[in-house]
């Protein structure tokens, strides 16, 4: 029988190895170590560990849970984001290892200004607080409905734990930490799900050619939807919509971008970027044919999708099946160490970025002494986890959608203003009015929320999904046509 008190060992046992780890790696607390790990980084280490933070928790619960509502069209975005992952590494990566910046949003003051500067960091913390909040908000439900809810702790104090945890381990290290843990995260990560489509498919008596033949997982292997473009899940919407996904999420996000500038320098960035797309697009296989699995051992064995506050949470089922599905201690030990690793490692990461962009972009943090900068990075570093907490409590009582789905559509706003700015900044030669620069992110933005909440027969029956990112890119790069002047 898993107990609470059992999983809540496993948890304590797994961040005293990623203590270890951090104290044995991260000796030199200095900003230099913190923020770009003194651009020593081995690439394929890299590599490894963004795997794990790219999945992340939302991956691991979210993408499985959600294969009954969409099959595997999913794999429509996925294709899109290995587009996108290449245009990274050979359109972008060069630009921010060309002008060797430590938050990629300096790149930007050099090409027109402060308040480009400023707009871009803005919009990366905007998108990168909800997005970690998402993912933290995920992986504080199921420690919530499968652990302290026994001892009837409430949800508000299980995300405060959560978020001290990840802020013991990288308080000290930052980035340098997290490239290490990352591996050991992304590994265990592989494992869990590897070992869980084993051993599911032991339970219902299928070899792994088997339950890919089999008459069940015919029920869910609809991959390309290509009926009608005006469904929101047409393919060749998902795969452009995926691409620009990518490119902004992951190109446009000191999140991501700050492991890719430790590397020692752009050869092995790029190396690390390739590598990484492939291994990602087969493990987010792996995870959409475990979603399968989790449905057909469901419905053999009677299991219903858990309820929370009186509705169905399908982000819940293979927590379920895992730990209250009769599988054994195999499949509980491997989900919650893959749980845990998969949420953490994107959570870890997020703190670091958001830290280093608030003290490099906000607040003129070069001009200051050493002894000051590293009191600001601790302060702020405080600051950004207690955001964190907040956001995450907020989401329990307004989110009402897939998790994986609602980190996809809030990118379709937050992201567009970088893609336009960073986009018209490499593809044209102009500088820009930047009195003028808010007012036009502004308007765009407007208007592309209001075309997203648009009903579709507005629109002739024409569903809008993932295709708003790139066309809130487009409208914001016409804008700033219309205020650009020559170069000085």
């Amino acid at each position: 029988m898993i107990t609470p008190a059992f999983i809540l060992f496993l948890i304590v046992g797994y961040f005293f190895v990623l203590m270890v780890i951090s104290f044995l790696v991260s000796k030199e607390d200095s900003n230099e170590t913190f923020f770009t790990a003194n651009r020593n980084s081995p690439w394929y280490l890299v590599a490894f560990g963004m795997v794990g933070a790219s999945l992340s928790g939302v991956t691991f619960i979210s993408v499985p849970g959600w294969v009954q509502a969409s099959q595997f069209t999913y794999f429509q975005v996925v294709l899109g984001y290995l587009i996108g992952y290449i245009i990274v590494a050979y359109i972008l990566l060069p630009v921010y290892y060309n002008n060797n910046v430590t938050s990629i949003y300096e790149y930007l003051s050099i090409r027109f200004g402060k308040k480009s500067h400023f707009a871009g960091a803005f919009f990366f913390f905007l998108s990168r607080v909800l997005g970690a909040s998402f993912r933290l908000f995920l992986v504080s439900i199921v420690l919530q409905q499968f652990i302290f809810k026994t001892w009837n702790v409430p949800f508000e104090v299980t995300v405060v734990i959560s978020i001290i945890l990840i802020w013991i381990y990288t308080q000290k290290g930052g980035i340098k930490t997290i490239v290490f843990t990352d591996t050991l995260q992304t590994s265990l990560m592989i494992l869990s799900v590897i070992l869980s489509i084993y051993y599911i498919n032991e339970a219902l008596g299928f070899t792994f050619y088997e339950f890919i033949f089999s008459k069940e997982l015919s029920n869910y292997n609809q991959v390309f939807v290509s009926d009608s473009i005006l469904s929101r899940n047409y393919f060749i919407k998902s795969i452009l919509g995926g691409a620009f996904v990518t490119i902004c999420m992951t190109g446009l996000d000191q999140d991501m971008m700050q492991k890719n500038l430790s590397c020692r320098n752009l050869k092995d960035a790029q190396k690390n970027m390739v590598v990484f797309s492939f291994v990602l697009v087969f493990v987010t296989g792996l995870f959409m044919l475990l979603g399968a699995l989790l449905y057909i051992y469901a419905g053999k064995q009677g299991i219903n999708v858990p309820y929370v506050d009186g509705s169905p949470k399908t982000d819940l089922l293979f927590p379920e099946i895992a730990l209250n599905g009769n599988l054994g201690f195999g499949v509980a030990i491997t989900f919650i160490l893959g749980l845990i690793a998969a949420a953490y490692s994107s959570a870890d990461s997020a703190l670091t970025s958001l830290t280093t962009s608030f003290c490099v972009d906000f607040l003129n943090f070069e001009k200051k002494n050493p002894i000051d900068q590293k009191n600001t990075r601790k302060t702020i570093h405080i600051g950004m986890s207690l955001l964190l907490i907040i956001i995450v409590i907020l989401f329990k009582y307004i989110l009402d959608r897939n998790v994986i789905d609602g980190l996809l559509t809030v990118a379709g706003y937050t992201y567009g203003p970088l893609l336009g700015l960073f986009s018209f900044g490499i593809f044209t030669n102009y500088k820009i009015k930047e009195n003028l620069l808010w007012p036009v992110l502004l308007f765009v933005l407007l208007f592309i929320t209001m075309l997203g909440y648009l009903d579709s027969s507005f629109l002739g029956g024409y569903e809008l999904g993932y295709e708003l990112l790139p066309l809130n890119g487009l409208l914001t790069f016409l804008g700033l046509i219309l205020i650009r002047r020559k170069q000085d």
